[in-house]
């Protein structure tokens, strides 16, 4: 069978972490390929249709995970996306290299046709999570101190890969922007319920960072482009065994893309003022629950709250922004202008009904 004919024939994608922004958005773009099959794989399950199914299982379980995942042999793909968050960096790396694990043990033995596992990383494993790093961040930079999970499940396909039938690929995007809910990292959803309670409450929109982070170069990265660039490094096979970084192509600074978000939501703003958005939004319940009577809104405080991953990236004080020509060397050239892409994905909320 030749190249092409295989890219062409029926694959079946088992996306795994099918309810988060990057899980979620990558199912909604196999569904516009008219040669895949999905099947999701999360906590929570999700509509189902002709060629999406969802499978309820408990990643950390291994005996169930395998009992659940052991009929599917008609994988050719996993897009690994699943994350479990925990207190401490070191305690992440056991729940996540689990996973991972867990998966490929129970797949591989029953799907004779699996080509390609797909693992989503991040810049941690530049160490962009540790403070100020070597700019732009580049794949072939060198490894930190552990703990870094994201190494440890990369140097896992790394050792199985070998004598395999699959290949594998690592996609390292910056902060993940697009629509999900309950997501504990989802920034553009952090911007959005901060915007809007603060215009609720009659304020400007102030910047809740540290006063470094207000004027250092940032970038980040389109949950669609991410997709896109996720089934193009899973298929084509000069991306076999390598890791690549996708961002939008643009870097900006909060400094001046600020005023433009308050613009939108039609709110002045007022110098930064560094707070922690966990702390300031502990006691604000009951005034999103008024919120959601006034405005007729779908969504719960829990559900919309993304407050820690916020304290997170506005405390970034450093330049935070990698090198993404090899993808594009590789053959991939998309792009998104990031200020747009934050206006959409606003206005995106709003006809969701999950902001005013």
């Amino acid at each position: 069978m030749n190249q092409h004919s295989a890219n062409t024939a029926k694959k079946t994608a088992l996306v795994v972490g099918a309810g988060g922004v990057i899980g979620r958005n990558l199912i909604e773009y196999l569904q516009t390929l008219p040669d895949w099959n999905i099947v999701g794989v999360s906590r929570r399950g999700g509509q189902e249709s002709d060629r999406l199914k969802y499978v309820t299982v408990d990643l950390l379980n291994e005996e169930e995970t395998r009992v659940k995942l052991s009929h599917l042999n008609e994988i050719t793909h996993i897009f690994f996306a699943a994350y479990q968050d925990r207190p401490t960096w070191a305690e992440l790396v056991q729940p996540n290299l689990s996973m991972l694990v867990n998966v490929v043990n129970a797949i591989e033995p029953v799907a004779p046709n699996l080509q390609h596992i797909s693992l989503m990383q991040g810049y941690k494993v530049y160490g962009a999570h540790l403070g100020p790093f070597k700019t732009p961040a580049r794949e072939t930079d060198a490894y930190h101190m552990p703990p870094e999970f994201n190494i440890d499940q990369q140097q896992f396909l790394e050792r199985r890969q070998p004598g395999s039938t699959w290949t594998w690929s690592a996609l390292r995007p910056s902060v993940v922007c697009g629509f999900a809910l309950g997501n504990p990292m989802n920034l553009a959803m952090v911007i959005a319920i901060y915007a809007s309670m603060s215009k609720e409450l009659g304020l400007p929109l102030r910047f809740p960072g540290k006063p470094g982070a207000y004027h250092s170069l940032m970038e980040v990265t389109d949950a669609g482009l991410l997709a896109r660039a996720t089934v193009w490094a899973a298929t084509e096979p000069r991306c076999a065994n390598q890791a690549f970084n996708i961002t939008n192509g643009d870097l900006f600074r909060w400094n001046e893309l600020w005023p433009k978000i308050a613009s939108f939501f039609e709110l002045e703003t007022a110098p930064p003022l560094p707070m922690s958005l966990e702390v300031v939004m502990a006691d604000k319940e009951a005034l999103w629950d008024s919120m959601v009577k006034k405005y007729g809104l779908e969504n719960r405080y829990k559900d919309v709250s993304s407050w820690r991953f916020g304290d997170f990236v506005f405390s970034w004080d450093y330049d935070f922004f990698a090198d993404g020509s090899k993808a594009r060397r590789f053959g991939f050239h998309e792009f998104v202008d990031t200020e747009k892409m934050f206006m959409d994905i606003f206005e995106d909320f709003r006809r969701r009904k999950i902001i005013p």
